[in-house]
């Protein structure tokens, strides 16, 4: 996923060679799903053929370790999915916060 402004400090100065080292690692593919990066498919959800772009994911979550066993190269969809219960758990701990406030 691209990375947002808020967190761009909390990546390594040598992050593109990290990327690109993964990538390479990956055969530019995705390391779940074996889609190839740059090629196409088909979305179910909006009935059109989609560009697969790869990006790297932290297990993690953690930006800031870096190590390759804690990078995949994943394609948006697998990415998605294994982001999501992590990302229902942020947004469930930011209400939180807010109704504590």
């Amino acid at each position: 996923m691209p990375i947002k402004s808020e967190n761009k400090l909390r990546y390594p100065s040598n992050w593109k060679e990290i990327r690109t080292s993964i990538l390479e690692r990956a055969h530019n593919c995705c390391e779940f799903c074996g889609v190839e990066n740059h090629t196409y498919r088909y979305n179910e959800r909006t009935k059109h053929m989609a560009r697969i772009v790869l990006t790297i994911a932290h297990l993690d979550h953690t930006p800031e370790h870096c190590s390759p066993e804690n990078l995949r190269a994943l394609c948006q969809r697998c990415h998605n999915r294994y982001d999501a219960e992590h990302r229902k758990e942020t947004r469930s701990n930011n209400k939180k916060r807010i109704n504590n406030q």
